[in-house]
């Protein structure tokens, strides 16, 4: 009876562990981008706001970065997981952090592709990137936060069937928006690119 109580605990034990969300990215060897976490997480809007005045500017003058339509989520795979990664890195090296509301005369502008930015111009580029390579507009929603330290911040959140991952100029990990030090206070609509919701 006792090694029956035995086997049995150690069955359980393996088939707990075997359904364990992975955090290694397989053949690839992303492990070290992606931080996901221990359950599938996503942010939950609460209600309409204003959208920031930015972005309204920002969707006047790039209509075409401004519409929603597609899957609501990607199903992330090993390509994926490299595109999030390449794009993520490579437009964090690729512009230069600069506050550009103390450098425009217009305040703060959200553009596309710069040669050097603040955190929306990050996240617009790496946003406009996922768009070209084919991701659904859906899925990638920018997001207004604050940082541990009460700085206003923007991030790039992509929908994925492993949660609500962040791609952040701060850091070339990939992350649940849990596992951030991040406290989002509005997001993009999903459905529609021209709307935002508070959390």
């Amino acid at each position: 009876m006792f090694k029956k109580i035995m086997l049995v605990a150690a069955s359980a034990a393996f088939a707990f562990s075997a359904v364990q969300p992975a955090v290694a990215a397989g053949p690839t060897g992303l492990a070290r981008h992606f931080r996901t976490a221990p359950s599938v997480s996503y942010i939950v809007a609460n209600k309409r706001t204003t959208a920031p005045f930015a972005h309204v500017r920002f969707c006047m003058d790039n209509p075409s970065q401004c519409i929603s339509g597609g899957a609501a989520m990607m199903d992330m795979d090993a390509d994926r997981e490299d595109q999030l990664v390449r794009v993520n890195t490579g437009v964090n090296r690729s512009i230069k952090p600069v506050n550009d509301s103390a450098t425009t005369a217009a305040g703060d502008v959200w553009s596309l592709d710069v040669a050097e930015g603040d955190c929306e111009d990050f996240a617009l580029t790496k946003r406009e990137k996922l768009l070209a390579m084919g991701w659904s507009p859906r899925a990638l929603r920018i997001a207004m936060a604050t940082t541990a330290s009460g700085v206003g911040h923007a991030v790039l959140v992509v929908k994925t069937d492993k949660g609500d991952l962040v791609l952040d100029n701060r850091t070339s990990q990939i992350k649940n928006w849990r596992y951030t030090d991040l406290k989002i206070v509005k997001i993009q609509s999903g459905d529609n690119a021209r709307q935002w919701y508070t959390l």
